[in-house]
């Protein structure tokens, strides 16, 4: 699950004050592991550093052609409150991120979409205690398809359009990260096209 700069290019990096001393994991599920490091920080002092390590989170904004998103509602068991957010996953070892979220897209969404682009390059999540990347995807010319969600999934999903969207995001309503990052890549997007609603 270690992603990223290999440990000798992290090493090597004069930018890094860090020392790794050795490394451990101290649980692993399907999704997540924790490992801890036993270090030399920038002080020079012996410490210890945990890092959360995860699959790549991708998500997907669903545009329709009459400039509406497609959001899920779900209850997120970590933070105890249920959440609107863009369709969001996490691709298998292995899997190919843009596969990956075209899986989530049919299972959590019951859609396929024909026209896929990327939405401006890799996230970092939570940077000081997790090496989680993110990959998002704008996916355009829906069509649907029966859903599939997963067994710890109870989802709602609707279609808002996207001024009502960017409003929510604007009240803070929408929290989740990966989904108020591709929203504002989204904008920036469609306002370069000449396709924001009502113009620039």
């Amino acid at each position: 699950m270690r992603d990223g700069a290999s440990e000798r290019e992290r090493r090597e990096d004069p930018r890094n004050p860090w020392r790794t001393v050795s490394s451990r994991r101290v649980y692993e599920n399907p999704w997540m592991a924790v490992r801890e490091d036993q270090v030399i920080r920038p002080d020079g002092r012996p410490g210890i550093y945990g890092v959360v390590e995860t699959r790549v989170a991708t998500g997907v904004v669903a545009l329709t052609p009459a400039l509406e998103v497609v959001l899920v509602g779900q209850w997120r068991y970590p933070l105890d409150r249920y959440s609107w957010e863009i369709v969001e996953g996490g691709a298998d070892p292995g899997e190919d991120p843009l596969e990956a979220a075209r899986r989530e897209l049919r299972e959590e969404a019951g859609l396929e979409a024909a026209r896929w682009s990327d939405l401006g390059g890799e996230l970092h999540l939570s940077n000081c205690i997790s090496s989680e990347r993110g990959v998002l995807f704008l996916a355009e010319d829906l069509r649907e398809v029966p859903a599939a969600p997963e067994g710890t999934e109870v989802l709602e999903v609707r279609r808002a359009p996207l001024p009502e969207v960017m409003d929510l995001l604007d009240r803070g309503e929408l929290t989740d990260a990966v989904t108020v990052i591709a929203l504002l890549r989204l904008e920036r997007r469609l306002r370069a096209e000449g396709r924001w609603p009502g113009g620039a």
